[in-house]
């Protein structure tokens, strides 16, 4: 017999965008099970709903399985960022394709919807600009970044072999480049590097000569397009692009941040990673037509809300 209300179960769900995901599903008013290693998420990030009657926190690795009962698995845990993948390559594999293993066999057993977060990093390094759903990518399957971009091509693989095989029901998003508070002051991405760099007065590096390029999408509109992914009809399932179609170069996003924060830092180059990709722009058509979704928060006023997250968090580490 089902319950009368939605139990959705968030994997990853004290990480960056994962708790700004049990936010709105808490204040949806379903049972919100919030699932974390706290590899890289953070108890700080969901402390505010532990008192919530229909919020539960669950210290668990998705390399394990796990047996619950719910309706919807919204699968968002993974590190994300090149130094937290790369600190421990092997697991990250481990975390993409043992933990769709585990999620999409939980899904099965209970008849339950289950989203993948994909990401941008299955483009690889793109031949095709934009990048569409079609494009099969470019990518380094033995390179430091493979962990991470072949890990989620192979879940992907394996969402899509449980669809056709097992019947679950799936969707499968590509999250493109997404920041705004609870980023992790250290997680190496260039919002929150640069961010922090310029409150603190550091030099603002930047990786390369600056001319790559990267489209910037504030978190709430990502959960947006997120959750519609979610309640779409059972025939989208993807993979659909999710991400902001304004491109910007790394170096005009320093200086739009220098200018913001009103820092005197200056800016360096330092030698580009290897495998990073040169451009990065979604199309978003397909979002756009079936779901009515487009990113609505300017970069300047996303931008402005992170740094206003990050000067609250490193005032108070300071005093403390």
């Amino acid at each position: 017999m089902k319950h009368q209300r939605k139990r959705v179960l968030v994997t990853g769900g004290a990480g960056f965008i994962g708790s700004h995901l049990c936010d709105v599903l808490v204040g949806r008013g379903y049972d919100v099970l919030c699932l974390d290693n706290f590899f890289t998420g953070a108890k700080d990030n969901i402390k505010h709903l532990l008192t919530q009657s229909n919020f539960e926190l669950i210290r668990h690795d998705i390399v394990h399985p796990v047996y619950l009962e719910v309706d919807e698995i919204y699968n968002l845990a993974c590190p994300a960022s090149p130094i937290h993948y790369q600190y421990n390559p092997v697991k990250t594999v481990k975390t993409n394709i043992m933990g769709s293993i585990n999620m999409l066999g939980l899904a099965k057993r209970v008849k339950a919807k289950i989203l993948q977060a994909s990401t941008s990093e299955v483009y690889g390094n793109p031949a095709v600009h934009p990048q569409v759903e079609s494009y099969w990518g470019f990518v380094n399957p033995v390179g430091r970044r493979a962990c991470y971009d072949e890990g989620k091509r192979c879940a992907e693989t394996l969402f899509f072999d449980y669809h056709r095989q097992n019947r679950v029901n799936i969707r499968v998003v590509r999250i493109f480049n997404t920041y705004g508070p609870r980023m992790h002051p250290d997680d190496g991405r260039v919002v929150s590097n640069f961010i922090v760099q310029a409150l603190q007065g550091k030099a603002v590096t930047i990786y390369g000569d600056g001319s790559q390029s990267r489209s910037f999408c504030y978190v709430d509109d990502m959960l947006d397009g997120i959750i519609r992914c979610m309640d779409a009809p059972d025939d989208l399932i993807g993979p659909l692009n999710l991400g902001n179609p304004d491109e910007i170069t790394i170096r005009e996003l320093a200086e739009m941040i220098l200018e913001l924060t009103g820092s005197a830092s200056k800016i360096v180059y330092e030698t580009i990673p290897d495998d990073d990709p040169a451009r990065r722009r979604p199309d978003i058509t397909l979002a756009v037509q079936r779901l009515g979704w487009e990113p609505r928060v300017s970069l300047r006023d996303g931008l402005q809300k992170t740094i206003d997250y990050f000067d609250n968090l490193l005032g108070n580490s300071s005093d403390s």
